[in-house]
């Protein structure tokens, strides 16, 4: 049954913490010490970081970071830069921010240099709660002094820069029963086939409006509608009006609030689709889906046969690898 709103990917304690000072305990301190004896002198103790931030849970992490700076008056990402390189670095630096920190690296890492990384970019942009989104974008600003909205109208265009701006905008209404009720949702149904389907061409802004526009019931409710009518539903619509990169994006960002768990192990999996592994791309999939890990660990099962432990395994080696099979049984410790 889909939620009355959009699943956060971020903690309780993480919402929280923006609005003021996090709150520390003894072990933090202990930790903090571990990461500063194992960065010391000659050398780098990566058993060390991966038993001290790889096994930490976000909201541990995001206590770290501040309390390390606070400490020692360095950025613990700073310190991992120097100290870390190869696919163990990425993942590492990323660790050793707070989350939002993190997601808005990943966003400038997608953004920067030659060509834009569009899958990284709306696999994090695409199919957030209004308040997660908000987060992200005073996040992003504070850290590189950019709009949000501004950086992905100069990175991208067609369907996918009419996404992401929606999705920036926070759009997703609050659900009320009274006016989310099943007359509305087949006006909504109707809506979206005259957009699409039912015209010649399609008005991408349109169907893009109702998506971004209805709570994940309601959604079920207009998918429901769709079928009763089309003999088909809103994800096989898109797949007949648009192409490429925006249709993939525009179906992730859909099924994102209709099945996030499942879309979530989906996207896991198509990171190691085909040659080569995109290493990136599972990293920031790991790291960004551990509050959720649990529920998608369970849908990647069903959808795969395997855990995501295993395909970790089979696709990476070294200590990357020992990083994130840490970093999964943080969230899976019986898997």
């Amino acid at each position: 049954m889909s939620s009355t709103a959009s699943i956060n990917l971020y903690p309780p304690s993480v919402h929280t913490a923006v609005l003021g000072d996090p709150n520390y305990y003894p072990e933090i301190d202990t930790y903090v010490e571990t990461i500063r004896e194992a960065t010391k002198g000659l050398g780098t103790d990566e058993d060390a970081l991966i038993t001290t931030l790889g096994s930490r849970d976000i909201h541990e992490r995001y206590l770290i970071a501040f309390r390390y700076k606070e400490t020692y008056g360095q950025d613990l990402k700073e310190l991992m830069r120097k100290e870390t390189s190869g696919n163990f670095g990425v993942i590492i630096k990323l660790l050793a921010l707070p989350i939002p920190d993190a997601e808005a690296k990943i966003i400038n890492m997608a953004t920067k240099g030659l060509g834009t990384n569009e899958k990284l970019l709306w696999s994090v942009i695409c199919g957030r709660s209004n308040e997660e989104i908000e987060i992200l974008k005073k996040t992003y600003f504070q850290k590189y002094n950019k709009d949000l909205s501004l950086l992905v109208s100069s990175e991208l265009s067609g369907v996918l820069k009419k996404l992401h701006l929606a999705c920036l905008q926070g759009l997703e209404e609050t659900f009320d029963a009274t006016y989310h009720n099943i007359s509305k949702a087949e006006e909504d149904a109707d809506a979206f086939h005259a957009a699409g389907e039912g015209k010649w061409g399609t008005d991408e802004a349109a169907l893009i409006d109702i998506i971004c526009k209805a709570p994940p019931k309601y959604l079920q409710m207009i998918d429901d509608a769709y079928v009763a009518k089309h003999n088909h539903n809103l994800e096989r619509a898109l797949e007949k009006e648009l192409s490429g990169k925006g249709k993939k994006a525009t179906i992730y960002h859909l099924n994102m609030k209709l099945k996030p768990y499942e879309t979530a192990a989906e996207h896991i999996k198509s990171c190691c689709a085909g040659l080569g592994t995109d290493e990136l791309g599972l990293s920031c999939a790991i790291l960004r889906f551990q509050y959720i890990l649990p529920q998608v660990q369970v849908e990647h099962i069903n959808l795969s046969s395997k855990t995501i432990e295993d395909r970790v395994n089979s696709e990476t080696s070294g200590d990357y690898r020992k990083l994130l099979v840490q970093m999964i049984k943080v969230a899976w410790p019986d898997g």
